[in-house]
């Protein structure tokens, strides 16, 4: 707390705030998703011991979202055995008395997920279970005519790559430019962004007109900037032969994992990065992040495509569907991809680094004093990429910024002079944004849904927008 910017946070008090609708609406749906999850779980276990844990813990789960519907106090978070418990106490002992209802948003809603996990890590037989997997299984099965026309489009730009060592810096600048915006925007109806990844229709991308369109609701675009970045430690002979790593803080499983390792395949193969380090969460997180676990499961979807896309699902089982079967040269598409992304992980190119620190309660700014191995080691990389709206909040301490702060300055310790090079690709789902150009903000406020005179910035909560901020920390 103490390192935290000196604004007001966001509080699920306040009706112009999205933290308001959020507690009230959004997390007795996500309680109740979890209840009903393990209860399914529970219902299919034949072990009885197993049984009655999970009984025991849809019963906390239910108490939880009773807490949370009628306002009452946060209570500590029970010891169960992890290193971050002292943490989340000793911040909620300082923050003062709070109920669920008048509380920052940023502590209480990390403080949500921290204490759905605590009654699976005191469990004997549940420790482990990840609440949020089925839902990141079926999102990811359901972005399948994505996936394939990625699968087609990322082989034939590999092999071309490979094929033509000689690239042409503006149109890698193109390419760069539509794969973070891919990862950007991180779902499948927006895989009309990628017109092309092959160097014959490259430039063609200029003129698109989803790009373009897409484009206008990017309110703040550092890419070009990130991009040269990249490209001058590649092309600097001092750093010839030795490794240039991208970090990425992800964000989402399913096909926005699967768009993450695309750029990193790419970043890789184009040579403007050595190692690719993905940082996944430690425990269920935010219903849809990363977990290791997910990453397995990605590349397992894509080792047995068929196993995975041709098997139904429970859901179609009870509805009679039968999956349609892939063809052969989808199956060779995908099989290409699990081969190009298991070697870059076998050889050590591509590597997963969980930690505790990004399920943490509070924001970023903390780091550089209450993790200063993590900001060390993300020193010795050439540029961190933080994905999607949570970690942006936390970057910039989600606090009531006025729209138009520099980014580098929202961003505090991990800002200029830090030795670290940040770039945030996030859609906006939140209050807080920085970056913007004067007027910009009152702009957007009269558009339709926009929040007018109401004084909540509600264009900002629909991921309709977006900011790409990067933040050079020489």
């Amino acid at each position: 707390m103490q390192y935290d910017p000196k604004l007001p946070p966001y509080s699920t008090g306040d009706p112009t705030s999205f933290a308001f609708p959020t507690a009230r609406e959004r997390w007795p749906i996500i309680i109740t998703q979890a209840i009903d999850d393990t209860y399914r779980s529970v219902a299919s276990c034949d072990n009885a011991e197993k049984a009655d844990g999970g009984k025991k813990i849809v019963a906390e789960l239910a108490r939880l979202k009773y807490e949370v519907q009628h306002d009452r106090a946060l209570t500590p978070i029970p010891d169960d055995g992890c290193p971050d418990v002292a943490g989340y106490n000793k911040e909620l002992e300082q923050l003062g008395p709070l109920s669920w209802l008048k509380a920052p948003w940023l502590f209480t809603e990390c403080y949500l997920f921290r204490r759905i996990n605590a009654p699976f890590s005191l469990s004997a037989h549940w420790k482990n279970y990840d609440v949020f997997a089925r839902q990141k299984i079926k999102t990811f099965r359901s972005s399948r005519p994505a996936v394939l026309e990625l699968a087609t489009r990322y082989k034939d730009l590999v092999t071309e790559l490979r094929a033509n060592p000689a690239h042409d810096p503006e149109a890698d600048k193109l390419l760069f430019t539509e794969m973070c915006e891919v990862c950007l925007w991180g779902n499948a109806t927006d895989l009309s962004l990628l017109t092309s990844l092959t160097y014959e229709d490259i430039q063609k991308l200029q003129g698109s007109q989803a790009r373009l369109a897409a484009e206008q609701n990017i309110l703040a675009n550092d890419l070009p900037a990130a991009y040269a970045h990249l490209l001058a430690a590649k092309q600097d002979p001092a750093k010839k032969g030795k490794d240039r790593r991208v970090d990425i803080i992800l964000d989402n499983a399913g096909f926005e994992l699967y768009v993450d390792l695309i750029l990193a395949g790419y970043l890789l193969s184009s040579g403007l990065a050595t190692t690719v380090v993905l940082h996944p969460k430690s425990i269920p997180w935010f219903v849809s992040d990363v977990l290791p676990a997910d990453f397995a499961a990605l590349l397992n979807a894509l080792a047995a495509p068929r196993r995975f896309y041709e098997t139904a699902s429970e859901e179609e089982t009870l509805q009679g569907k039968v999956p349609e079967a892939l063809t052969d040269k989808e199956v060779g598409e995908l099989e290409f991809l699990f081969a190009e992304w298991s070697r870059f992980h076998a050889e050590g190119m591509l590597m997963l680094r969980p930690n505790r620190v990004w399920t943490g309660p509070g924001s970023f700014w903390r780091l550089s004093e209450e993790a200063k191995e993590v900001v060390e080691d993300l020193r010795d990389g050439e540029l961190v990429v933080f994905k999607g709206d949570l970690n942006y909040r936390k970057l910039v301490g989600d606090v009531a910024w006025d729209p138009t702060t520099p980014f580098p300055e929202a961003i505090g310790p991990l800002g200029a002079g830090s030795g670290l090079n940040v770039l945030a690709l996030r859609t906006c789902k939140a209050d807080v944004v920085v970056g913007l150009t004067p007027g910009k903000d009152e702009e957007l406020r009269q558009t339709d849904g926009g929040g007018g005179d109401s004084g909540a910035r509600k264009w900002a909560w629909n991921g309709k927008w977006a900011v790409v901020s990067f933040s050079k920390g020489s």
